[in-house]
């Protein structure tokens, strides 16, 4: 193998650094990727959509799956197996552009080859004549990796192998399960289409589609399509978990703490979370997959009582278009994958809306009654968020007088005294903790300042413009502004949609209060999640009915919010595709996934110092300033993970008054003489260390303050920590 290695070094060499010239150090770069590839990239996918017919976007999907596939598990996991060093790691006086980034990940194979050669391969399938454009441009980005001295001959020419090869292999199994279930599942499609490859809108292979389709085949068909999309998200979510490209969130972790320490309530949320944390760890061990196990099934379980329900009321295509739009909202697709309190949250409003929809219908029981009470309960002991809604009841029977009925029965009376039963463990550990969460809650919304006609404008300018601007990003424009037009039809209805007042109503009051409320203070954007389903419900229901009449107007909408949805889902689940795409490295302040990457490394960083203090012969602890940071040491470090209940390892500064869920556990304070190493994050820009914390100056009898340590995520920076070393605790 020693003559296979030399020959890749002289076939190298023999382009870098012989062929380097400064024209060539210009346009090698552009040809590995370019601020113009991505806009060109997905322009030209919304033309092979628009423009390519059912061959276009077949065509379409199997280039997303095959390079998805490709680059995320097949590329990506070999390597990390094969873990070759990159040339300029390895060789002497290779030659590099100065536009080239420098990282440490694998070097075979390579994934620019793989991606284009793959892309090639089907575009051939499906377009004969494309290999006169694809294949030199693939061959050029190729040639460029070897030039930019990031990759060695034999990887490119591995990388072009397997990109060709899974191409075909995604094609063909994609074609032969079509073959399989597309008969059964989907048998109006089918018949037009027999074969994904040999697909053509005009070709003998298309069989006319059927004068008058059989009406509960059609509707079959919109249910099959919406189970599909439910399993494959569901599968394809679990999988990039269980891959571990993304590691615990600050909140995520200092939620895990919690698990560790079983309570009736925390300091900022209600218990639901805790016990969450404590099933998914149980079942998966205390590590990045059990944390994150249960978003994908509550997206799951959502999206599959949605389609039940509007199926039911409303129309199967009401069905899939509600589940396949669900992930095209950014909000909801981050709560796909991080355990927070906001899944929690809007799976039981769901819940809670869609039993109260059978509760206020003529056949509803007493029994529909009490199962929104037991789902508003557990939705308060998920986020505190669930108290509105009540209100939202109240607004119901405000404006859909026939409902009153109700309030003649037991029924919602019923209900509402099982979510204050569900509020007993709440109320009593904060009585027994002075309110805390009360003072917290309130704090947070700056309920304590008061009100000023004053400073309503700048409010407004500051805030207001902030959180609806934020709002329509995070929630989709293509979805919002929909939404709000049916929003806007409903008012002017007589009579008003009976079910369309409902979803409205159960989603106004959390809306309307804090976007009043961003006239006082700032409003975080994903505070309004609950609301996020009743109002897409009000979309989706008003434009299915429009659908029926003949109006078609919501298509372009929809297109586009499925484009941007497919677009964010591509970014959450494969970070780095974006710089791969442009060419360029992020800055680490605009890398949306920092605070999700590197905190192994950080741990490890902070531990590093421990162990080297470790030799003075004294027990060494480790100090937090933050709960983030602090969650996260205990969470990536074995031994204080193994340390977590009984003589802690990691601990938060020292408060004065009650901060985090730290400050109601015992202190590090009790371990007299020991050291400690005290870490806190600083800003990536900030060039000067901050003074040295009080409390620490007043808690041991030396500190040692060692500057900035820098932490680094596959070779980029990714933090910057100031470290400092306290000696003698008093």
């Amino acid at each position: 193998m020693h003559w296979l290695q030399s020959l890749d070094v002289f076939l190298f060499h023999w382009v870098n650094p012989v062929l380097s010239n400064p024209l060539l150090d210009w346009f090698m770069p552009l040809c590995s990727g370019n601020r113009l590839f991505a806009p060109v990239l997905v322009l030209a996918c919304g033309l092979l959509a628009w423009k390519g017919g059912a061959r276009g976007r077949v065509c379409l999907f199997m280039l997303i799956l095959a390079i998805a596939v490709g680059d995320s598990v097949i590329c990506n996991s070999l390597k990390h197996l094969i873990h070759r060093p990159r040339p300029f790691l390895t060789l002497p006086d290779v030659h590099m552009p100065p536009s080239i980034g420098r990282t440490d990940s694998g070097s075979m194979p390579s994934s620019h080859a793989a991606n284009w050669f793959a892309a090639t391969m089907v575009l051939l399938i499906y377009y004969r004549r494309s290999w006169r454009f694809m294949l030199p441009g693939a061959v050029l980005v190729s040639f460029s990796r070897i030039y930019n001295g990031v990759h060695y001959p034999s990887d490119v020419l591995v990388g072009a192998i397997l990109g060709a090869g899974y191409a075909v292999a995604v094609v063909w199994l994609v074609d032969a399960l079509w073959q399989q279930a597309g008969q059964r599942w989907f048998p109006l499609w089918w018949r037009r289409f027999p074969s994904l490859i040999d697909i053509r809108d005009d070709g003998p292979n298309r069989a006319p589609a059927p004068a008058s389709p059989n009406p509960a085949q059609v509707a079959q068909q919109w249910i099959n399509l919406a189970y599909v999309v439910i399993g494959t998200q569901l599968v394809v979510q679990l999988c990039f978990l269980a891959s571990g490209i993304i590691d615990v969130a600050e909140d995520e972790a200092y939620q895990w703490m919690w698990s560790k320490h079983p309570a009736l309530s925390y300091y900022s949320k209600p218990p639901l979370i805790a016990y969450t944390h404590f099933i998914g760890t149980g079942l998966w061990g205390d590590n990045s997959f059990g944390i994150h196990f249960f978003p994908p099934i509550i997206a799951a379980l959502i999206q599959f009582s949605l389609l039940r329900f509007l199926v039911r009321e409303v129309s199967p295509r009401a069905g899939f278009w509600i589940v396949a739009l669900c992930p095209a909202i950014p909000l909801m697709a981050i709560g796909n994958i991080l355990m927070t309190v906001d899944p929690l949250s809007v799976l039981f409003w769901t819940l809670a809306m869609l039993a109260g929809w059978r509760a206020v219908r003529d056949t509803g029981t007493t029994r529909d009654w009490l199962w929104v009470g037991l789902w508003s309960g557990l939705g308060f002991l998920s986020k505190y968020t669930a108290l509105f809604q009540w209100l939202s009841w109240g607004l119901f029977f405000l404006l859909h007088p026939p409902a009153r009925r109700h309030l003649r029965r037991s029924g919602p009376y019923l209900a509402l005294l099982v979510t204050l039963l569900c509020t007993t463990p709440v109320v009593l550990w904060n009585y027994q903790h002075h309110w805390i969460t009360v003072k917290h809650v309130a704090e947070g919304g700056r309920l304590e300042e008061a009100w000023s006609v004053g400073s309503l404008w700048v409010n407004f300018t500051r805030y207001t413009l902030e959180f609806v601007g934020g709002e329509t990003f995070v929630l989709n424009p293509f979805i919002v502004l929909p939404v709000l037009w049916a929003v806007a039809k409903l008012w002017r209805q007589r009579p008003r949609n009976p079910l369309l007042t409902f979803c409205f109503c159960m989603g106004a009051p959390v809306v309307g209060t804090y976007f009043l409320l961003s006239f006082h203070s700032r409003v975080l954007l994903n505070w309004i999640a609950p609301a996020v389903i009743p109002f897409l419900c009000v979309g989706v229901i008003y434009w299915d009915e429009r659908w029926q009449t003949g109006d078609k107007r919501c298509r372009p909408w929809l297109a586009a919010a499925l484009s941007i949805g497919a677009v964010v889902e591509v970014l959450l689940h494969a970070p780095r595709l974006t710089e791969k795409l442009a060419g360029r490295e992020l800055p680490p302040q605009a890398n949306a996934l920092r605070r999700i990457s590197g905190w192994k490394e950080t741990a490890e960083a902070v531990d590093a110092v421990r162990q080297r203090m470790l030799g003075e012969g004294k027990p060494v602890l480790l100090i937090g300033a933050h709960y983030g940071i602090t969650s996260e040491m205990a969470l990536y470090l074995p031994e204080a993970r193994a340390r977590i209940r009984q003589d802690p390892l990691v601990y938060c500064i020292t408060a004065n008054q009650p901060d985090n869920q730290y400050y109601f556990w015992p202190g590090y304070r009790e371990h007299h003489g020991a050291n400690a190493v005290f870490a806190r994050e600083m800003g990536l820009e900030m060039k000067h260390v901050d003074p040295l914390p009080e409390m620490l100056k007043a808690e041991f009898t030396s500190l040692k303050d060692l500057g900035f340590v820098d932490v680094l995520h596959h070779g980029r920076l990714i933090r910057r920590l100031q470290i400092i070393e306290c000696r003698g605790m008093r």
